[in-house]
């Protein structure tokens, strides 16, 4: 059985210079999801969120054999976005709202998802009310790949808001976009590799 690394099968989705935005079309994929807001490093709800992530798509994975298909589990991925903007290139964290999520393969049937939920609640009780199998379509995107603390990526997304869109006459087209290419559990900070993804549209 051919194991699928979708780092390597959709590199694009995954690999950016540093320091330089490009622009990508990004097809419609499916995620489990999961909203809250609030402070990453702080929120109940966050924490949450990532317990329950990682159990229900390996769960999806290990259904998936059943059909012949096997897969590397995706990246978490992270949608981040607050009603000032200003709020999160400032990283002001407490104000900040975001979905959580790891992408599913379209093979992915809603059975295995509902299974794997139950699996999950075995062991954790309730879900969060959010969790939830959907799609997300962006389509065109700019993206570049952020080496450091997540906390420095400010000035890069306030040249991109700020110089980049409007001289491309660009405006957004969904909540800012991060792909965790990096286990911070595991890496040094400095060395920590994100993808940063902006959807846009014609101003």
């Amino acid at each position: 059985m051919i194991k699928t690394d979708f780092r390597k099968t959709l590199a694009a989705l995954y690999t950016a210079p540093a320091g330089r935005f490009v622009e990508i079309d990004v097809p419609a994929l499916g995620f489990v999801k999961i909203d809250g807001e609030g402070d990453p490093n702080t929120a109940r709800a966050y924490r949450q969120a990532i317990e329950w992530l990682y159990p229900v798509s390996y769960a999806m994975k290990f259904a998936a054999k059943a059909i012949g298909k096997d897969y590397v589990v995706p990246p978490l991925e992270g949608l981040w976005w607050a009603d000032d903007p200003a709020d999160f290139v400032a990283r002001r964290k407490e104000r900040w709202r975001w979905t959580m999520m790891i992408m599913a393969p379209d093979f992915i049937e809603r059975s295995f998802f509902d299974a794997a939920v139950e699996k999950a609640r075995k062991k954790l009780g309730d879900a969060p009310s959010s969790l939830r199998l959907e799609p997300l379509d962006e389509g065109r995107a700019l993206q570049t790949l952020h080496v450091g603390s997540y906390d420095d990526e400010g000035p890069a997304l306030a040249r991109l808001h700020d110089e980049i869109m409007p001289a491309r006459g660009l405006t957004f087209a969904g909540p800012h976009h991060e792909i965790y290419l990096s286990d911070p559990r595991k890496t040094a900070t400095a060395k920590l590799k994100t993808i940063l993804r902006q959807p846009v549209k014609p101003r």
